[in-house]
C-alpha cells in the first residue's frame, strides 16, 4: 500500500509540475500554517485572504493593528518565506474586516508550567497581575517564565 501512495504521490507532483501549479500550491501553505508561523497574537487580528503573485492579501480586524502589521511587514514576509522554503512573498496588502475566531490551543500545553514551582508561580503573577492587555499579559508571563527557567538551569550547572 505504501508503494502505491508513494507512486500516486509522485505522478501528482509530476502533473502539478507539468500545469505549473506546484509553486502556487506552496504559496497556499500559508493559509494552513498561518498562526504557526506568525503566532496566536497576530493570527486573532488578521488572515490570511489571498494570495497574487509575490503579494499576499490580509484581512485584519482593526485599524491599530493595521498601524502594527504594517511595521511588522518585513519580519511577517521573512517568518513566512521561510515557512515555505522559498522567496515567494514580497509584500504585503493589508485590508480592514472580519477575521474568524481562532481556535485557541488549551493551555496544558504549557511546558513551562509544571517546571516552575508554586512560589515561583505565585511571584509572575504578582509582576503580571495589574498589566490590563491579555495578550501583553500573557507576552509578559512567557518571558519571565523562560527568564526563572534559564536561571535555573544556570544554577544546575
Amino acid at each position: 500500500m505504501a508503494r502505491k501512495l508513494d507512486r500516486l504521490s509522485m505522478t501528482l507532483d509530476k502533473l502539478l509540475k507539468a500545469r505549473g501549479f506546484q509553486g502556487r500550491l506552496h504559496e497556499y501553505r500559508i493559509f494552513g500554517h498561518w498562526e504557526r508561523t506568525v503566532g496566536a497574537v497576530i493570527a486573532r487580528h488578521a488572515q490570511p485572504q489571498s494570495v497574487r503573485g509575490s503579494k499576499l492579501v490580509l484581512v485584519v480586524d482593526s485599524p491599530a493593528w493595521m498601524q502594527q502589521l504594517s511595521l511588522l511587514k518585513p519580519e511577517i514576509i521573512e517568518k513566512l518565506n521561510r515557512s515555505l522554503g522559498r522567496e515567494a512573498l514580497k509584500d504585503i496588502m493589508l485590508k480592514l474586516g472580519d477575521v474568524e475566531a481562532v481556535h485557541e490551543q488549551p493551555a496544558a500545553e504549557d511546558p513551562v508550567g509544571p517546571l516552575l514551582d508554586p512560589d515561583e508561580r505565585a511571584k509572575i503573577e504578582q509582576y503580571v497581575g495589574e498589566i490590563a492587555d491579555a495578550d501583553t499579559r500573557q507576552a509578559v508571563r512567557r518571558v519571565i517564565e523562560k527568564d526563572f527557567m534559564t536561571r535555573k538551569r544556570a544554577r544546575k550547572k
